[in-house]
């Protein structure tokens, strides 16, 4: 079903105006994971987009074939008393309590044979596989262990050491660190590097990133009460320089961010305050006798007054960086998690899941303002939202998979009058 945005962004060019609207595909209503990524997996140059043990093939998205067993059951109680087993888990029937095998999902050719292959990330304190692409042979993919004890609620994927390839930045037996793929084997599982001492970070510890925020062309790594700044040589796994910092203190953070939002030359933070309350900051850099200091920046809290628009939404468990409006700076894609731990187990579980962008607008005075577009109201995040390209338009869809399904979102655009851009545009609150 396709069902168009109710509430539509809009960008203003030098002579023209862009209006972004989302086109909502539901691929599934059966909750299957908390995160969804993409990839031309067939190799027929359209892409594809993977959720939970599912692949939907592009264009259309309209069908589905398993890459590995679909075996996620769940016993759900009737009204009448009797009890039924369903396949997946759609939220709304009730087992409020039940949770995916599949927190997050990357996509990454591993072997280097030209197919592109997935990486799941299953469940905290769990192990880790990817999921090698048999070049169009039929039956489940081939799984390769990658690490036995992958923790974390939000483990990222990326460069942080600068070697040109990815890997796993998460925290893993009590140590933050990160893991890198064998890559001249990468069936063998990889090697996890500890970047401080051992301490009580666990399986379900909140918030982990990484960037540069020292400006030395390393990536440090980010976490809720701080950040560790990466050394000249990473020979011999030695400790990080840790530079304390409350970027979430207690329930802790999701993704976390930086990025030079206000582009006076530093890279600020972004992160939420508590993933399933409320709060969503950036934090931004400043030096002061040459050492590097932050000042927080609210974008929402828990009351619509936070926010200058009025925007309030609870659980911001996953957020992404992504140039929406394609102006060359990087906007805010985060949205309402939906259901984290069950119809009761979090603030306002039953307010709407909605799903945002936030357009990040400088001005010469290097202030920011955080503008807020509304993409859908009936899906939120789960513990990842994904972009990317997926119809080859060169504009970013969306992609999420939570309790309520699985969902794309296709970015359409079209040039529109001032009187039309303005009309679209989120409007302050009164000033009191």
């Amino acid at each position: 079903m396709l069902v168009l945005a109710t509430m539509a962004a809009v960008t203003a060019g030098a002579a023209e105006y862009t209006l972004h609207t989302f086109k909502k595909l539901a691929l599934t209503d059966q909750f299957w994971c908390e995160g969804a990524h993409f990839g031309d997996f067939n190799r027929d140059g359209k892409m594809d987009v993977v959720a939970g043990p599912f692949i939907y093939p592009g264009p259309d998205f309209k069908s589905r074939g398993e890459y590995r067993p679909a075996d996620k059951t769940s016993k759900i109680k009737k009204a009448d008393g009797t009890e039924v087993i369903i396949p997946g888990y759609k939220g709304a029937l009730g087992n409020e309590n039940d949770y995916s095998d599949n927190f997050l999902t990357y996509t990454w050719d591993f072997n280097g044979d030209g197919w592109m292959d997935i990486i799941c990330y299953p469940w905290p304190g769990k192990e880790c596989y990817w999921y090698e692409n048999p070049k169009g042979a039929a039956g489940h993919w081939p799984k390769h262990k990658v690490m036995d004890v992958l923790d974390n609620e939000s483990p990222m994927f990326g460069d942080i050491n600068g070697d040109g390839k990815p890997e796993i930045v998460a925290n893993s037996g009590g140590y933050l660190g990160y893991l890198t793929f064998n890559w001249q084997d990468p069936r063998q599982p990889g090697t996890f590097h500890p970047i401080s001492p051992k301490g009580k970070w666990h399986k379900y510890t909140h918030g982990i990133g990484f960037g540069d925020l020292n400006g030395d062309g390393r990536a440090d790594l980010l976490e809720q009460n701080g950040w560790w700044e990466q050394p000249q040589s990473l020979a011999g796994d030695p400790v990080w320089t840790f530079h304390a910092f409350p970027f979430a203190p207690g329930p802790g953070a999701a993704q976390m961010y930086a990025y030079d939002f206000n582009g006076d030359g530093l890279n600020d933070v972004l992160t939420c305050l508590d993933p399933h309350k409320y709060g969503l900051a950036w934090y931004e850099q400043y030096r002061e006798g040459g050492e590097i200091k932050f000042k927080q920046h609210l974008i929402m809290n828990k009351e619509p007054k936070d926010n200058k628009y009025g925007v309030k939404f609870s659980q911001p468990h996953a957020i992404e960086l992504v140039d929406m409006d394609r102006d060359g700076v990087l906007d805010v894609l985060v949205g309402k998690r939906f259901w984290a731990h069950g119809p009761k187990g979090d603030v306002e579980p039953d307010a709407p899941a909605v799903l945002y962008w936030f357009r990040t607008a400088r001005d010469a005075g290097k202030n920011v303002d955080f503008i807020p577009y509304l993409i859908d109201d009936n899906s939120g995040v789960g513990t990842q939202v994904t972009f990317g390209d997926l119809n080859g338009d060169q504009w970013p869809e969306v992609i999420v998979g939570n309790k309520k399904g699985a969902f794309v979102f296709l970015h359409e655009v079209k040039k529109v009058s001032q009187a039309e851009w303005a009309a679209a545009q989120p409007k302050p609150l009164a000033a009191p």
